[in-house]
């Protein structure tokens, strides 16, 4: 499963910083997933497009969703695949929710627009603006399959390509802001049977020596 090498080539290509990166997964063999890379960058809006023309505004540039087409049997394998990317790109943790599908009894509104963002088909713009840009062909389905069998989002924000390197205060970064593969830490396997998290430190502070004997 690809994962690192996929955020590493969207780096590459934008040249812009990350804010933070998901995953999202139905709990269902072989199904796609959806990565989505939240970009740190804003789009000049000018009058006129002449290189000396003064810009009149910002718009934050979208999100971009990308669909993985990779195969897997077990939830561990998509667990352990996210902590191995975020372990090498220097995150501090990353946090696993598992949510209970959208379409049951008594689910909120706000549960059904949680999973169309999981899914990158965020439902409208922002002044007009696009959230995310998505290259995601099998997204409805997902999200359709989501609201009736729940699903499972992972969430790390990197400090290597992202915006992390200058609040970084962590004694197992090296000096680019990355770590040595493997992630050291074992998954812990899902239960995909309600609303749970579960998040996987893996930051030292340099200034815990506690934290640093342990």
């Amino acid at each position: 499963m690809q994962i690192l090498d996929l955020i590493e080539d969207q780096i590459a290509a934008t040249g812009l910083p990350l804010f933070g990166i998901t995953l999202a997964a139905v709990p269902c063999p072989d199904t796609p997933l959806i990565l989505t890379l939240h970009w740190h960058g804003f789009i000049k809006e000018k009058l006129a497009e002449v290189e000396q023309a003064e810009a009149v505004s910002y718009t934050p540039v979208p999100s971009s969703a990308l669909q993985l087409n990779d195969r897997w049997r077990d939830l561990v394998a998509v667990d352990r695949a996210t902590m191995e990317a975020a372990w090498e790109l220097g995150a501090w943790d990353v946090a696993r929710a598992e949510r209970p599908g959208c379409l049951r009894p008594g689910a909120s509104s706000t549960e059904a627009l949680e999973c169309l963002q999981a899914f990158g088909s965020f439902p409208f713009g922002i002044n007009g603006n696009q959230v995310v840009v998505a290259d995601a062909p099998d997204a409805d389905e997902l999200v359709q399959l989501a609201a009736a069998r729940g699903y499972l989002m992972w969430l790390f924000r990197p400090v290597s390509g992202g915006i992390w390197a200058d609040y970084a205060d962590d004694a197992t970064l090296g000096p680019e802001g990355r770590r040595r593969p493997p992630c050291p830490h074992r998954p812990i396997p899902p239960k995909c049977d309600g609303k749970r998290k579960t998040v996987y430190r893996f930051g030292v502070s340099s200034g815990d020596p506690l934290d640093l004997d342990s």
